[in-house]
């Protein structure tokens, strides 16, 4: 444990909390405590904001090449960090090292670096007839993040914030603290004016909900489950701040009787295993051609059963640890429930993987015929658990898709691009990729329903910290 881990980062300076209270961070691999964080209160909170409110106006009114400028060091500086990044990452919740350095970590840098080509081109000002519509920066942003992605969830709030001229109070989670941390660091060393991003650790209950309903707060960006979502819509809704939340999922993969069925069952397998399943865009719910079914669970079955799971340190892991006990607890009550609710098993099942008996190691899981009822078709598992699901036709595949409280991403594939193409505008969900192709970070990414509001990524992440002013009678 070092220093930074019991003291937050407020004003541009490392300051012990209010009070003196510690939980531990334990490795989900080893089940062992590797330090402890400090966890702040309300009052931690109000010094934060306090601070971000002090130094917000001078820093709204700097001009867009110092910023760029700014952009620039920081992405300097976070590069030569990344490695560490990544090894914080897969030690506090469990993802394969070389993807946690690669992948995890890596997606910060790129939404730094996307955000920095936005803010290079980007109209802050705009003529409508005698009006000038002028976009400044909403003031002063609290963000709470989750811990499956740690450094991808807080970038993707912090740079279109830094772009947008806003001030900042993050709260990671309690369970991945330490890539904050160097975050904090980076953007400290790169020259982030005092008083502009502050970081105070904690629990959801206490400085989640101090952020969410703070008076000196602008806006709330929250990432994590639907049921947290609420509680922080409930708490800001008195003082009338924006609220824009990516929340859960339980995303449809539609695979039509044209595709090629073999690299479409086997894609769509592993990246509902990807970092464990632990992704809130996962394509856990497969949707096969109901004559396709034996075949579709043989293929997913095999993707399973090849995948290696063990320590994120090993070399050749495809597979670490959920992210703790309470989590690892919840995924094997669900897999339960499946097998109890006639869902026949494929690959994997109850249990730790053969081999592992400690750490909270999942076995990759498929199941096979599950009905759209079930609820491992309803519930998001949030582990690396697939349900393949049979169709009767195109216009059933939708509906089944579309049959869910979520609405965050789906996909498709098929062999005839116009008609994948047909059923992705049907689809009710914010983001939909056809036939395995990879997120664009410049286009929006958030959810529709119980899936959240608002989008991040790129332009569109930028323009939720701006406000937009339309001032009448500007003349020629």
């Amino acid at each position: 444990m070092t220093a930074r881990h019991t003291q937050f980062f407020i004003g541009g300076a490392w300051v012990e909390p209010v009070e003196a209270r510690r939980i531990p961070i334990v490795n989900p691999a080893t089940e062992e405590v590797l330090y402890e964080i400090a966890i702040g209160g309300a009052a931690d909170v109000d010094r934060a904001v306090a601070a971000a409110r002090a130094a917000w106006p001078a820093y709204a009114a700097t001009p867009r090449d110092e910023r760029i400028a700014l952009f620039s060091r920081i992405m300097d500086i976070y590069a030569k960090r990344m490695r560490e990044i990544g090894a914080a990452i897969s030690d506090e919740m469990g993802a394969p090292l070389g993807f946690a350095e690669r992948v995890q970590a890596g997606a910060g840098l790129g939404h730094f670096k996307t955000t920095q080509e936005v803010l290079a081109t980007y109209a802050f000002e705009e003529r409508i007839g005698n009006a000038m519509l002028v976009r400044e920066s909403i003031g002063v942003a609290g963000m709470i993040t989750p811990w499956n992605w740690p450094m991808n969830q807080i970038a993707c709030k912090v740079a279109p914030a830094l772009a947008a001229g806003a001030a900042m109070v993050l709260k990671p989670s309690e369970f991945t603290p330490t890539s904050a941390i160097i975050l904090a660091e980076v953007l400290d060393e790169a020259g982030v004016p005092a008083g502009i991003f502050n970081l105070v650790h904690g629990l959801g209950p206490e400085v989640g909900a101090a952020l969410a309903g703070h008076p000196g707060l602008d806006m709330i960006s929250f990432t994590g489950s639907t049921r947290a979502g609420i509680d922080v819509a409930v708490r800001a809704a008195p003082t009338i701040k924006r609220v824009t939340q990516e929340l859960g999922g339980k995303s449809a993969n539609i695979i039509l009787d044209d595709a090629d069925f073999e690299k479409a069952v086997a894609g769509g397998a592993r990246h509902c295993f990807a970092n464990s399943g632990q992704s809130c865009n996962a394509p856990t719910r497969m949707l096969v051609p109901a004559g396709r079914m034996a075949e579709a669970a043989e293929i997913a079955a095999g993707v399973a059963d090849s995948l290696k799971v063990g320590d994120p340190r090993e070399t050749g892991v495809d597979l670490g640890p959920v992210v703790n006990r309470a989590q690892w607890e919840k995924i094997q009550r669900l897999i339960e429930s499946g097998i109890a609710e006639g869902a026949t098993v494929a690959a994997g099942g109850a249990g730790r993987p053969q081999g592992l008996n400690k750490g909270f190691y999942v076995r990759p899981t498929v199941f096979a015929g599950v009905l759209p009822d079930m609820t491992i078709a309803r519930e998001e598992i949030f582990g690396p658990v697939l349900s393949i699901l049979a169709y009767a036709n195109e216009d059933d595949a939708v509906r089944i898709a579309n049959d869910t409280p979520y609405g965050l991403a789906a996909y498709v594939s098929s062999g005839d691009i116009a008609r994948a193409r047909r059923v992705a505008v049907r689809l009710r969900a914010g983001n939909v990729a056809l036939n395995g192709a990879m997120g664009e970070r410049r286009a929006p990414f958030g959810g529709m329903k119980q899936s959240g509001n608002g989008r991040e990524w790129g332009r569109f992440g930028l323009e939720e910290y701006l406000e937009v002013k339309a001032i009448s009678g500007w003349g020629a």
